[in-house]
């Protein structure tokens, strides 16, 4: 294998924070309404499709770990060209770049959109945007120890609101959750399928992982984030089966904060608006480990300072806001990246891991048929 990964030690982190940064960048904008996407496959069995779904990130989570294990200290950019040589490995680098400005552009659209429909409705798109874009840059420039420090208060600070989702149980009906098991197979794996766009976070961890002190700790904390977020979920799904009946949860397009909606309390009416406006804190490790992923591989490809390629990127982000406007466009570009996030995260995995694990078959051979002729030649001596 090529030479590794030479990382700052102060840029360096404990691995125990990757359980709060796993569930952090897994929770963002589509938990305000994976429900009904998820329900229109798999009806009442929806939780099941959930499970099913965290078991594939599970394994798909062991292979891309033992595909870093191959390498002492590497990142998923290097190892694309250790593998496939330095212009084809770029060139995937270059893709890995498009994919998390698409992702980062995907949840800072859907988020305005949020805010402009239950918040502030006459508050110009781009004033937000621009205003979301700001606190990211700030963020971006404190440099990765700043972000995932972000990622842990914003796995913290935001638990409450779990919390203020029991309410609604008061109104529930648990007949909703039966009969158990009553839709086929393909039903529930096309709902797993529909999940795939709420949690494809996870991915940033093939960039993370030089940066992490302990090695040899990492996989665990990462499994056991993917369980904290299983759970979170599972929750907020069984609480939203109980909640609405199969034809309200359809027509549902924010099936959470329509939830919210009902909770009346004493000091605070509106308790939706307060939890759109909080949501920033959960979204912004989200779009700040995106963009610093990007930044990761679009360095390996292009010599740029961190200052360049942020403001570049932002700017860009902000101009491609600017033609994605109707629900309906949202909608493709939300089912487009669904789709692309399938194959980015679920199956790009297991090629790599196969094209590395073969890469390393041969170097061992190689290497073995080197000694031997060293052997020999020293044996004619």
């Amino acid at each position: 294998m090529k030479k590794q990964l030479q990382v700052d030690p102060s840029q360096q982190f404990n691995a125990y924070l990757l359980l709060f940064t796993t569930t952090a960048v897994q929770i963002g904008v589509g938990i305000y309404g994976f429900q009904s996407v998820i329900y229109k496959e798999a009806k009442q069995d929806a939780w099941i499709s959930i499970i099913v779904s965290f078991l594939a990130a599970h394994l798909v989570v062991y292979v891309m770990f033992k595909t870093l294990e191959m390498y002492e200290s590497n990142d998923i950019f290097g190892i694309h060209i250790d593998v496939y040589g330095k212009y084809f490995g770029n060139f995937m680098n270059l893709i890995l770049v498009i994919y998390c400005g698409l992702a980062f552009f995907v949840i800072i659209r859907t988020y305005t959109e949020v805010i402009n429909v239950w918040v502030f409705p006459d508050l110009s798109q781009s004033f937000i945007t621009i205003t979301i874009l700001l606190l990211v840059i700030y963020t971006f420039s404190g440099g990765l120890r700043v972000i995932i420090g972000v990622c842990f208060f914003s796995y913290i600070l935001p638990l409450w609101i779990l919390v203020v989702l029991l309410y609604p149980l008061e109104y529930a009906n648990i007949s909703h959750l039966f009969p158990v098991f009553d839709n086929d197979l393909i039903s529930i794996l096309k709902g797993a399928y529909s999940m795939s766009f709420t949690i494809v976070g996870f991915k940033v961890f093939n960039a993370l992982y030089p940066f992490v002190k302990e090695k040899d700790k990492e996989k665990k904390y990462v499994h056991l984030g993917l369980l904290s977020t299983l759970a979170i979920y599972l929750f907020v799904m069984l609480v939203t089966l109980t909640y609405f009946s199969g034809e309200q949860l359809e027509k549902y397009l924010w099936a959470t904060l329509s939830m919210f909606s009902i909770i009346r309390l004493p000091f605070f009416e509106r308790i939706e608006l307060l939890t759109i406006c909080y949501w920033m804190i959960i979204i912004l490790p989200n779009l700040c480990l995106y963009i610093w992923s990007a930044y990761r591989a679009f360095m390996r490809i292009f010599k740029i300072s961190e200052r360049k390629f942020v403001y570049s990127f932002s700017i860009l982000i902000y101009i491609g806001t600017l033609f994605i406007e109707s629900r309906s466009q949202i909608k493709t570009m939300n089912d487009l990246f669904g789709k692309i996030s399938f194959v980015t995260i679920f199956i790009y995995p297991f090629i790599i891991y196969f094209f590395a694990s073969i890469k390393r078959l041969f170097s061992k051979q190689k290497k073995k048929k080197v000694k031997n002729r060293e052997g020999e030649s020293e044996s004619t001596e």
